[in-house]
């Protein structure tokens, strides 16, 4: 993964529980990096020692943290780093979820040698749709479900992600159930 996805656990951890707590769990991660440069590649295990050593340290379930920071990406780390993009991709939850299978090969102008999970939607309503994630990565799930509620906040629209079937039960993929109600006023 990017620098840019390492550099967010330790904003996020930084800002919810301090420095101190971001050392620590560095320390225990076995993680020695002083600073993560955004556009570098570090191998996923980095990323998945810190949400463990996360988890150990504050004594929270991984798939908690995975949560909270798919939140965090979407209201701090994307809007700061590819802010444009994400503003251009819809004016509503709807319409951005409608986008998102277009939104990573985008992004990839930027990083080029990201290696990104695929979108699609399916059985497309008024306020609910199948999402469709394909990843290399296991065990994220919880960071997608954290990504759809961020951008219900960040579209001041209320959503949930609920996960249907997936490769825990031998599928190719993984499918959410998201839904949606109201809209911005």
């Amino acid at each position: 993964m990017y620098g840019l996805v390492n550099q967010a656990v330790q904003d996020l951890v930084v800002e919810a529980y301090g420095v101190d707590v971001w050392n620590n769990i560095k320390t225990e991660a076995g993680v020695d990096e002083e600073k993560f440069v955004s556009n570098q590649a570090y191998d996923d295990k980095v990323t998945y020692d810190l949400v463990g050593a996360a988890s150990k340290i504050l004594n929270a379930p991984a798939e908690d943290i995975l949560k909270l920071f798919g939140e965090h990406w979407v209201l701090k780390t994307a809007t700061q780093g590819y802010g444009d993009l994400m503003d251009a991709a819809g004016d509503s939850l709807g319409e951005f979820l409608a986008y998102l299978p277009n939104f990573h090969t985008r992004v990839r102008l930027i990083f080029p040698d990201l290696h990104p999970p695929s979108f699609k939607v399916s059985d497309v309503e008024e306020d609910r749709l199948i999402l469709h994630y394909y990843s290399e990565r296991d065990g994220l799930q919880p960071f997608v479900v954290g990504l759809i509620e961020g951008l219900g906040k960040r579209f001041e629209t209320p959503a949930t992600a609920t996960y249907i079937k997936g490769r825990a039960e031998g599928e190719d993929h993984d499918e959410f159930l998201v839904t949606w109600s109201g809209s911005p006023e």
